[in-house]
């Protein structure tokens, strides 16, 4: 079968070749891909920025954001062929530690785990995959046309899970929420915040092409001016950037008690000019929250999969803006400024 395969920490090294079918020991759900989607993650892996082969050899299968089709399944993974599934990325370390071995490997604390696609697992984008009973979520069918959004939507789904919880802390009202960058954990951050009655603001840097219609279209109010002007009176921001000057310019700009989650991952190499003592001056006497949030476990899946069967549909649709068939797969790794989600088409 045919898979993209890359050398981690060797740039340019991603291809298309022939590999063998997955192994049996991948797990008891055999899944023909559909589709692929492409995030900064596998951009950096291809630039071999990072990544981790499975042991025993050099290489790895590309591709976390899946979406596919079961061909084989037992009885008891509640499966049948046909079905629509998205493979789950994370797997717990072997040790395990004590969020691993409740079902909460996205918070583990040796750092022993693995993932599809990332590190000593391989990925999803291959032809066919093979995967656990417990490491995959099934769609309602008429998700299919933007099931690969549900990878990153539990990543948000995630990160508003933490949010709530912390809020809880005390008695807690949010009603306005920035969100910074509007690429599509962005977008669907914003997804998740409209969804919950708030009043969400969006700040990107972009004053043109489908990002400012799309926060528009979905309900939020979209802002390419400053982050202090956006942030104003934010009970909550989610930084999806990971830019450091933004992260924190909003630090010291949300209300009392504000909650700012950080999803978006610095590259680190650029030293910034902050008052730390004034900003932990602020954060202390306002009781704000900073918290950053990675990756998800099966309930943020589930999750997300339901936050998704409440969205416009048409909307979800306008997200993927481009399809690129797997044999043109590289095309898919070059950014193209009108971009939000990029998806390899494994059935053209």
């Amino acid at each position: 079968m045919q898979a993209i395969t890359v050398r981690p920490h060797v740039a340019g090294s991603a291809r298309l070749e022939d590999i063998a079918e997955p192994p049996e020991h991948d797990g008891d759900v055999l899944v023909r891909t559909l589709e692929v989607g492409v995030c900064g993650t596998d951009d950096e892996i291809v630039g071999g920025a990072y990544g981790a082969p499975p042991p025993g050899r050099d290489w790895l299968v590309l591709g976390h954001e899946s979406l596919g089709e079961v061909i084989d399944t037992p009885v008891s993974s509640g499966l049948q062929p046909g079905d629509v599934v998205v493979g789950i990325v994370r797997r717990p370390d072997p040790v395990p530690c004590l969020a691993c071995a409740t079902g909460e490997w996205d918070m583990c604390r040796n750092g022993l785990y693995m993932e599809r696609g990332i590190k000593q697992l391989d990925g999803f984008a291959s032809e066919r995959f093979r995967t656990g009973s417990d490491f995959i979520a099934k769609l309602p069918p008429d998700l299919r046309s933007v099931g690969v959004l549900v990878e990153p939507t539990s990543v948000v789904a995630k990160a508003w899970e933490q949010i709530e919880r912390i809020g809880a802390r005390a008695v807690w009202q949010p009603r306005r929420v920035l969100i910074t960058g509007a690429g599509p954990i962005g977008l669907l951050a914003t997804l998740l915040a409209v969804q919950r009655g708030l009043d969400v603001h969006v700040l990107d840097l972009v004053t043109d092409g489908p990002k400012p219609r799309l926060v528009r279209e979905v309900g939020a109010t979209f802002h390419s001016g400053s982050t202090a002007e956006a942030c104003s009176g934010a009970d909550i921001v989610l930084e999806c950037t990971g830019v450091g000057q933004v992260v924190f310019d909003v630090m010291r700009s949300t209300s009392p008690a504000g909650i700012i989650c950080l999803t978006g991952v610095s590259t680190g190499g650029r030293t910034l000019g902050v008052d730390l003592g004034a900003l932990n001056r602020d954060m202390v006497l306002e009781n704000d929250v900073v918290f950053g949030s990675v990756n998800a476990n099966r309930r943020h899946y589930e999750a997300a999969v339901q936050a998704l069967a409440r969205a416009d549909r048409e909307w979800l649709a306008s997200l993927i803006t481009r399809r690129v068939p797997l044999a043109r797969w590289s095309e898919a790794l070059q950014r193209d400024p009108t971009d939000v989600k990029t998806v390899i088409d494994f059935t053209r």
